[in-house]
């Protein structure tokens, strides 16, 4: 067999013999037991462009390359806060004619925010790039006070869009910063959600354990740390064992600070890298908790690939793999997920099993300002109906 290839694609060096009908006709004859060969131009060839596709390239793509069997984790993609801002912005847009704004990406993820930009959603980094007395929405990832008072003073129509699992957070933040608590905030800086959290209350932020070393804090005998709610478990566990050593009396947040679905997507995807050669995840590269599901995989000893869809696969990561997983952040659209699938059929999985590992049926309720903002269009637009405050279908099925 290596002979036979080795001829094929010409080891002794020359130009490598271009693809033809007739050598397309005849690797899917006598390499057929190998793979799936079912995309006549590769991947390959659009990638770099090429006028010609060669034996080896050819062989590459749709011989070597043989997936068995894919392995989807469940739970994946959109949790319930994602869910709730995305119907928030999309039921608004059915509501009002002129534009709204959204005070940055209301989730982490290209698609979504492009979907919504298509319909009419104008995404702003200050509000003061939004006219005065417009419709804002606050994004998933929680707001300061200070970015709430600009609104105000504006006089902006605002539906906070903030995650109640990242307002739990902020209401800890204001709870012990007034009882004169020192705090410790793990997170990532820069992350729109911690800059939100740290502007409720003066707090120490710490990203590794490195951080702790060098830690000073005001009062170390009243002490509590709390978290960043996308963060990898097993870094933050590692990170609170060194709080712990340097201030013994550091205490924990009354519940964990870390959301169900950040917990159950890496759960997920820990038990998903033991059954598969290799993982997908399909989310934005400025998803924190996709970018964890990588690093949970990674952890374990599988190579795991962070994807915004199909159209960023590549062969090579499958070379020598027969089983491949696939998992999506907590802002990934399901969408996405299956046009991956498909994909991966085309390579030669024949077979799309599906891993469970919990069962989620978490629901958050629109804001108040939201059916406010429905009630005052109602007097201004006598066509407006009570249907408009009915959840969309993807908020009721959660």
């Amino acid at each position: 067999m290596q002979g036979l290839l080795g001829l094929l694609v010409g080891e002794a060096g020359g130009d490598p013999y271009p693809l033809t009908d007739d050598t397309r006709a005849f690797y899917a004859i006598h390499f057929s037991f190998l793979g799936t060969i079912s995309n006549p131009v590769s991947p390959w060839q659009s990638r770099q462009n090429a006028t010609s596709l060669s034996c080896a390239d050819y062989i590459w793509e749709n011989v070597l390359v043989a997936i068995e069997r894919v392995v989807l984790a469940n739970p994946r993609g959109f949790c319930a806060g994602v869910v709730r801002a995305v119907d928030i912005v999309e039921q608004v847009l059915d509501l009002v004619d002129s534009p709204i704004y959204v005070f940055h990406e209301i989730v982490h993820n290209v698609h979504v925010v492009d979907r919504l930009r298509a319909r009419g959603a104008v995404f702003v980094e200050s509000i003061a790039d939004i006219p005065e007395g417009a419709v804002c929405v606050f994004s998933a990832h929680g707001i300061s006070p200070e970015v709430r008072n600009e609104a105000n003073e504006k006089g902006l129509r605002v539906i906070d869009a903030t995650c109640p699992l990242v307002t739990k957070v902020h209401l800890e933040v204001i709870r012990y910063a007034k009882a004169g608590y020192s705090i410790v905030l793990i997170g990532h800086a820069g992350h729109e959600e911690v800059e939100g959290t740290m502007g409720e209350a003066p707090m120490h932020l710490v990203s590794t354990v490195s951080d702790v070393e060098s830690l000073a804090v005001e009062n170390a005998e009243k002490l509590i740390y709390l978290t960043q709610t996308t963060l990898s478990l097993d870094d933050t566990a590692r990170i609170v064992e060194a709080l712990r050593a340097k201030f013994p009396s550091i205490q924990s947040p009354p519940k964990d600070d870390i959301c169900y679905a950040t917990q159950n997507r890496q759960n997920s995807v820990k038990e998903l890298a033991a059954k598969v050669d290799v993982v997908l995840v399909t989310g934005s590269q400025n998803s924190s908790n996709s970018q964890r599901l990588c690093e949970v995989a990674a952890s374990v000893g599988v190579s795991a690939y962070l994807i915004n869809d199909e159209t960023e696969i590549r062969s090579e990561w499958f070379e020598g793999k027969r089983v491949v997983g696939v998992t999506a952040g907590a802002s990934a659209p399901e969408d996405c997920v299956r046009r991956i699938l498909d994909h991966l059929k085309t390579l030669g999985a024949a077979v799309v099993e599906e891993l469970r590992t919990a069962t989620e049926k978490v629901h958050f309720s629109m804001p108040r300002e939201f059916f406010a903002l429905v009630e005052s269009l109602r007097h201004t637009a006598p066509g407006t109906t009570q249907q408009s405050m009915v959840p969309s279908p993807s908020a009721m099925n959660q």
